[in-house]
């Protein structure tokens, strides 16, 4: 537990932390208005969707702070000063994930609530309210995927150690690479398995048929869990490489 807290303690001291968080809430919420005001007056579309479409933005500031949080210790030498602390790196490792995993389940509920509120408000009489069929699955799963992409990151930064790196890989891989390759239909079939392609389908009002431009081979939950298992792999990469590697 004391490790816990002294994990939380530093992500307070970088500066750049809380900025990439609040960044995270304000993006989606703009977003949300965004998508929804150009939306409104549109028929047949997904109102659901038009709230948490800006997510696929706002969770580049969740990514940057995944990276930075053991990044930056990398990058300025601190993870050193860190294990002298706490010599066991497996306890080093498992108690930084888990201070990293209650800050974004905090930050991406109160993400995904501002931005379900003003993406209905930005619809005006379109829009949907928390009654309403696959609302709460759609929040749910939205929130998954931001808790799942932030960790995701932090795996990945692990790894590779230097936050450009990461970020490198990161930001083309979740911009890029399934939004982007996933368009072209001879690649599909391969993109819609990458991580946020996978994770963001549940943010959709229903299942496959409302999403015809871009078919999948599983259904809502089915992809929030692929994108669970790349979560999975990358923290236990992120595991191994810290207890195995030396982190000069």
């Amino acid at each position: 537990m004391s490790a816990f807290r002294a994990e939380l303690t530093k992500m307070r001291t970088v500066r750049a932390v809380p900025s990439s968080l609040l960044a995270t809430v304000a993006v989606g919420g703009a977003g949300a208005v965004v998508f929804g005001r150009a939306l409104r007056g549109q028929t047949p579309f997904d109102p659901i969707f038009a709230s948490y479409y800006g997510l696929t933005l706002a969770q580049v500031a969740l990514v940057v702070f995944g990276v930075l949080v053991i990044g930056g210790e990398y990058a300025t030498g601190t993870v050193r000063t860190a294990l002298l602390a706490v010599p066991d790196r497996g306890r080093f490792h498992a108690a930084k994930a888990a201070a990293v995993t209650a800050v974004l389940a905090v930050v991406s509920l109160v993400t995904v609530v501002v931005a379900f509120v003003a993406g209905q408000w930005a619809l005006g009489p379109q829009g949907v309210g928390w009654g309403d069929p696959h609302t709460y699955r759609a929040a749910v799963g939205a929130w998954l995927y931001l808790v799942l992409i932030g960790l995701f990151a932090f795996g990945v930064a692990t790894v590779v150690r230097t936050p450009g790196r990461a970020l490198g890989l990161l930001v083309p891989l979740l911009l890029l690479g399934s939004q982007g390759l996933g368009n072209v239909p001879r690649v599909r079939t391969v993109t819609q398995f990458l991580p946020d392609a996978a994770g963001s389908f549940i943010m959709h009002m229903a299942g496959v048929p409302e999403d015809p431009f871009v078919p999948r081979a599983y259904g809502p939950w089915q992809g929030t869990g692929i994108l669970a298992l790349w979560a999975l792999a990358a923290l236990l990469a992120g595991h191994l490489a810290l207890r195995h590697r030396d982190v000069r």
